[in-house]
């Protein structure tokens, strides 16, 4: 199985093919990215992670995504923990200095009087295993001193996460690594995992070298030859500035108050370092994660006003640098905005022994959906059959001629 894309996608599947087949099975599988483990928009997410929309409804399937992510987040963090096991002892200490997940919650400030009364009736039917908490301006401005709440109401999610996506992804492909080397170890089936550091043109590059060929590019899969043109996706680059505390304040982030999510959003890293984001410049197709001069002036235009809304305090930070990604945004469903799953066998000529599989369109919300889309995309492949894959991640394809 060849699996282009080392994103969310990409490793949750290749995690999954390598997991949950029958340990009879031999399995090659070969992870292919031109830029590298979390290269991608995957890499650059600011990694807030929570089931709900900005209207504080469950998300759909919200559940099932929200618990194998978690699973997921888990299982990588378990994978990067044996690595320090076997580091010298001040490699091992500088390493962790940083955590895959920081479990402080998020915090959403009421920002639009439209929908307060929405959010507050949607807050009453929050999930058991991720609670929404209502509460007054005074409440919250305890709970993240500092901060502010334009309409005095604001929610809270204890349990939603802060992740290092990029540190997540690198540990997450860690453990594709060790799962198949101990599999190999029990003599069952032989396992075998590779990466290869390289572009892609086109499908037909890997006709004839596998029996499936799983497409997870996010943005880049529409500019395949056999896709261009023809997939209802959009582009979208966005920002994500990375800010630190200018050394002349001492009032540092506390180290127990939730990240921030409203029109724009903070992720907090440290005391002293947070990322805030993100820009949404619409059909762009640049990919460079750097970001010029200019292109950083402008983002900060637009995200620093939204922040100074809900945390006034943004103003003693510095600006230390940025990076950038390009997402991939699916149609929205009357179910929300739902990534594309599927075989996609009639795209490409020429290969009827090989099946190709395409998963993309995780927009914004991929470190919430790619975990459980992932393993129903492993079980399509391995049952070549599309009947694990909800009709809700199907129905992209009646709206697309062939």
């Amino acid at each position: 199985c060849a699996v282009l894309g080392a994103g969310f996608a990409g490793l949750s599947v290749a995690w999954h093919l390598l997991h949950d087949s029958s340990k009879e099975l031999p399995l090659l599988v070969d992870i292919y990215d031109e830029v590298g483990i979390g290269g991608g928009a995957s890499g650059v997410a600011g990694g807030l992670l929570h089931p709900y929309s900005p209207q504080v409804k469950p998300l759909w399937r919200a559940v099932e995504c929200w618990n194998e992510s978690l699973k997921l987040i888990h299982i990588a963090q378990d994978a990067e923990q044996s690595k320090v096991l076997n580091m010298e002892k001040q490699e091992a200490a500088e390493y962790m200095n940083f955590s895959i997940i920081r479990k402080r919650g998020i915090l959403r400030p009421a920002v639009s009087l439209k929908n307060l009364n929405i959010m507050e009736d949607n807050a009453l039917n929050c999930l058991a295993s991720c609670k929404v908490e209502s509460m007054d301006k005074n409440a919250a401005e305890n709970l993240v001193p500092g901060s502010c709440m334009p309409l005095n109401v604001a929610f809270y999610m204890p349990e939603a996460v802060n992740i290092h996506c990029q540190r997540y992804l690198e540990a997450l492909y860690l453990a594709c690594q060790n799962s198949s080397k101990d599999v190999s170890n029990w003599g069952v089936a032989s396992r075998e995992l590779n990466f290869y550091k390289k572009s892609i043109g086109s499908l037909l590059e890997f006709a004839g070298d596998y029996n499936a060929v799983v497409i997870c590019l996010g943005a880049g899969v529409a500019f395949l030859p056999e896709f261009f043109g023809m997939l209802p996706l959009r582009t979208c680059r966005g920002v994500v500035a990375h800010m630190e505390l200018s050394d002349s304040f001492r009032e540092e982030y506390p180290e127990h108050s939730p990240s921030i999510l409203s029109d724009a959003w903070l992720a907090v890293q440290g005391p002293r370092n947070l990322h805030l984001g993100s820009t949404w410049e619409w059909r762009s197709t640049n990919y460079s994660r750097t970001v010029p001069t200019i292109e950083v002036s402008k983002a900060l235009e637009e995200l620093l006003p939204k922040a100074s809304a809900v945390y006034p305090a943004i103003k003693n930070w510095i600006v230390t640098g940025a990076i950038a990604g390009l997402r991939a945004m699916p149609p929205l469903t009357r179910h929300g905005s739902l990534p594309l799953l599927g075989c996609v066998d009639n795209y490409v000529v020429g290969n009827p022994a090989c099946k190709y599989w395409l998963f993309t369109g995780l927009g914004s919300r991929g470190l919430f959906y790619h975990a459980w889309l992932g393993k129903l995309m492993a079980q399509a492949v391995l049952s070549c059959s599309e009947d694990s894959i909800p009709s809700e991640l199907l129905s992209w394809k009646d709206k697309v001629k062939l």
